[in-house]
């Protein structure tokens, strides 16, 4: 058996596989501080309480002492600052962080040609910028900073005891040269950052670690069972649907989105804000359009209208199209395309008569159309692709995914245990680090459950357009 370790934004998911099905699965809730406008934080202790919780969950269903090897997946781009002692100095600034918008211009300025050897342009949710403010705004906590991890590499070393990233989360953080996959010292130079902070680089099939006997006493995993480097949760949910070779797609829609491709060499196209990461398997890449907000709008809704986010989206599918409002969906500012931290949210074309239900399916829309943007911001790249896969908590509902296939024109398909995304790929380049599954299995496909094919929409495509517009309209007064 082998366990994937997802360290995600609202919850920490942990599943036991053979490889192929889902033996036993568990998650515990986390909860995001926002202390200032534009912070997001969490405490890097509340990801390892997580961890335990939900690994002793799996360990009332299945044996943890058959395990035979841990991967790790996390959300990408956070800062977990650790002084010499391997203490957490502050709380982990999140990917959707926008405090360093400053920075961000201020390091472009520094290396014009950032945008061509990082994958993207600057923007707020990537690690570097965020120790630039840390630099300017903290620095007796810059002061004291001896290593530099991110979040699921945090629970790597309360696992293991080792300070290493594997390359697609390295990818995320600004500091990684795409095209050598290793880290660049003008990026480092550039944005307050010591090279001696960073951890050492693997492959997310490497073993990096074994599980240390204070680990074990707090997991019930046994002591000394290999653990793998795993990957940045966009390349995990790619291990996981067999898009680890290239021309092969997906979209993943958790509380942020992606529309993720596979390449087998280094295309950047920084000005539409796609991201060109290293993927975490040796000899890949990866273009990826990351919408901050992903489903995040409709658990948003949900709980200001106090119900369920499956209730969301139920009154959407019941509104009536003609009489709903436009939405946008940016909470927390936009990535792709717009690079724009600034935006926000609202409400446009309200009446008397705006339904409960009508605003539900303007959120729901909206999602479908951050997806349309991302799309359109890859040119060809998508439109040569067979079919895009699902993952994410919100392909669950098959209403928001023929949405996003009308919305963008693209095939979509279900796969089978969608949900269980970047966990699943963790599990995989696990059982792949301890010789069960070799590197070509690991491009093998699970089994489409659902298509939804695109069909024509006038209406819907009149309210994308009029969405865009918006966005263009409020631009100027964010």
């Amino acid at each position: 058996m082998f366990l994937g370790i997802d360290i995600g934004t609202s919850a920490v998911k942990v599943i036991c596989t053979d490889g192929t099905t889902i033996l036993a699965s568990a998650t515990a809730d986390l909860t995001v501080q926002s202390p200032h406008p534009g912070w997001s934080e969490q405490d890097p202790e509340a990801w390892w309480s997580a961890t335990c919780a939900a690994l002793a969950e799996v360990g009332a269903a299945v044996s943890l002492g058959q395990v035979a090897a841990v991967g790790l997946s996390g959300q990408m781009h956070g800062a977990v600052l650790l002084d010499a002692a391997q203490k957490v100095l502050r709380p982990a600034i999140l990917w959707n962080d926008s405090r360093s918008t400053e920075d961000c211009g201020s390091l472009q300025a520094a290396l014009p040609e950032i945008g061509s050897v990082a994958g993207v342009l600057p923007l707020p949710g990537f690690t570097a910028p965020k120790l630039m403010w840390v630099a300017r705004e903290e620095p007796q906590v810059q002061a004291r900073i001896a290593h530099v991890l991110l979040p699921k590499d945090y629970i790597g070393l309360r696992l293991h005891g080792a300070l290493v990233t594997d390359r697609s989360d390295a990818a995320g953080t600004l500091w990684l040269d795409q095209a050598v996959r290793d880290w660049s010292p003008a990026v480092a130079e550039a944005s307050a950052t010591d090279l001696a902070w960073l951890p050492r680089l693997a492959d997310g099939h490497d073993v990096v670690g074994q599980i240390a006997a204070s680990a074990a006493a707090e997991t019930g995993l046994p002591t000394g069972i290999p653990v793998v480097a795993g990957g940045g949760d966009a390349a995990t949910g790619a291990v996981s649907l067999g898009a680890t070779e290239a021309g092969r797609g997906f979209i993943s829609l958790g509380t942020s989105g992606q529309l993720f491709v596979t390449g087998d060499a280094y295309h950047p196209n920084p000005a539409k804000f796609v991201h060109a990461f290293a993927h975490t398997v040796p000899g890949r890449w990866y273009q990826m359009a990351a919408m901050l907000n992903g489903a995040r709008p409709i658990a948003w809704l949900a709980g200001q209208l106090q119900i369920s986010a499956g209730e969301v989206v139920a009154l959407a599918e019941s509104a009536d199209p003609n009489r709903v409002p436009i939405f946008l969906p940016y909470l927390t500012g936009e990535r792709s395309p717009h690079g724009d931290p600034h935006i926000r949210a609202g409400f446009f074309g309200l009446e008397d008569t705006t339904s409960r239900a009508a605003l539900c399916r303007a959120v729901v829309e909206a999602v479908a159309f951050t997806f349309a943007d991302a799309v359109d911001s890859f040119g060809d790249t998508v439109a040569g692709l067979p079919h895009l896969a699902a993952i994410g908590g919100g392909s669950k509902s098959p209403f928001v995914l023929q949405l996003i296939a009308n919305a963008t024109g693209q095939r979509i398909g279900r796969t089978v245990g969608s949900d269980a995304g970047p966990a699943m790929g963790a599990a995989r380049l696990a059982a792949c680090g301890v010789g069960a599954m070799s590197l070509s299995d690991l491009g093998q496909q699970p089994d489409v459950a659902d298509w939804f094919d695109p069909t024509s929409d006038p209406a819907l495509n009149n309210r994308l357009q009029r969405y865009r517009a918006l966005y263009q309209a409020l631009k100027p007064l964010r």
